[in-house]
């Protein structure tokens, strides 16, 4: 992992994702950057910023399978370099179609604001779909719990912490 950041017994910003981290013994990687409040993509930012290709970047998106199960939210975490395929993520829900939440709803039910959604140390645990793509690569980044917080971190260490399923959701 880089070291810009500190690991697992040094600190970046505490916040319920580092804590859930250091409570599950999970090496990471803490990436602490001034965030620019009139940038329109937050992971794009931050991969810039960091020096990182943006395919290692991963954003947290909350969706909502509406008809199906009405109001069921879902976390989705995909690449910020594409977008989220909605049909693949109602698939990879078991879902006939989803939605993207309210973005209340998406901030009341995780307990982070837009822009700094984790899928790490939720309010309420949700289920949580990560695109195959971040299992080309050793290490990926997302959101830490705040606007200009990236965590570093294995692949496998995610999904087993957010018992995530692995699917195709990236409209590349």
């Amino acid at each position: 992992m880089r070291s810009t950041g500190k690991t697992r017994g040094g600190r970046g910003p505490g916040t319920p994702a580092t804590a859930a981290l250091d409570a599950a013994r999970i090496a990471y990687t803490a990436h602490p950057y001034e965030h620019d409040p009139s940038s329109s993509s937050y992971g794009l930012e931050a991969a810039e910023v960091l020096g990182v290709a943006p395919e290692r970047v991963f954003k947290t998106l909350v969706v909502d399978l509406g008809g199906d199960v009405a109001g069921k939210l879902c976390i989705a975490v995909v690449p910020v370099s594409g977008n989220l395929d909605l049909k693949a993520a109602a698939a990879a829900f078991g879902a006939k179609k989803a939605s993207m939440a309210d973005p209340a709803a998406a901030e009341r039910r995780t307990g982070y604001v837009l822009g700094g959604i984790s899928p790490l140390g939720q309010r309420q645990p949700s289920p949580t779909a990560i695109d195959e793509s971040a299992l080309d690569f050793e290490t990926i980044l997302v959101s830490g719990g705040r606007r200009g917080f990236d965590i570093e971190l294995a692949p496998a260490d995610l999904i087993r912490l957010t018992k995530a399923s692995v699917a195709p959701l990236s409209a590349r």
